[in-house]
């Protein structure tokens, strides 16, 4: 199963309608979309609005692959787990977010190498391939080194100084647990920058 969830802050229906669209061209009947309050209705996957905690912890277990926003909610279940996660950052020319700082986090925390990112729709199928002839990958450390603590929160501080408000220390820590083995491959389906800030938080 390909689980596909945008968080519970914005929709995000440019990546749900790419989602729908690979799944029609592949024949993948095997799609669930989480949409939030999206106005896209999907064609050819199984969606719902929302999930509660219980429902989205069984089936990201149960899923093959993650696809994402760049939401670090998403982003560090998927790794808490081993899964294989696709992400597409949220552009604020679109309006789907106040700014580009899930693309700004992707470039940053790019050299963990444990996260694909397509940075648009047009890349988004390739990279689900891709995604899709990886196996289960190695759960990531459930203690954060102490140093990338001090690197993620000094990129927040002086990267984006408006988010320090909104992200806590327990995020901060989460986001550095998402460190751990890049994924090795010559495959140019595999390079791309990789995101993740904030799923719960004001800045979406």
């Amino acid at each position: 199963m390909i689980l596909v969830t945008v968080g519970s802050q914005e929709p995000f229906d440019r990546l749900i309608i790419a989602v729908d669209e690979w799944a029609a061209s592949s024949g993948r009947s095997d799609v669930f979309a989480q949409i939030a309050a999206g106005t896209y209705r999907p064609k050819h996957v199984r969606f719902t609005g929302f999930l509660d905690p219980p429902e989205f912890q069984h089936l990201i277990r149960e899923a093959k692959i993650v696809v994402a926003h760049a939401g670090m909610g998403s982003i560090i279940a998927a790794l808490e787990l081993g899964k294989p996660i696709v992400v597409m950052p949220r552009l604020a020319r679109f309006r789907e977010t106040r700014n580009d700082h899930q693309v700004a986090a992707a470039k940053h925390f790019g050299e963990q190498g444990r996260i694909i990112v397509a940075r648009d729709e047009q890349e988004l199928p390739e990279k689900l391939e891709y995604a899709l002839t990886l196996g289960q990958r190695d759960r990531i450390d459930t203690q954060a080194s102490p140093q990338l603590i001090a690197t993620i929160r000094a990129f927040v501080d002086s990267d984006f100084p408006k988010l320090r408000s909104c992200i806590s220390e327990d995020q901060v820590v989460a986001a550095a647990k998402a460190e751990g083995p890049r994924i090795e491959s010559s495959d140019p389906r595999a390079d791309s920058t990789r995101p993740g800030p904030l799923e719960k938080s004001t800045c979406a």
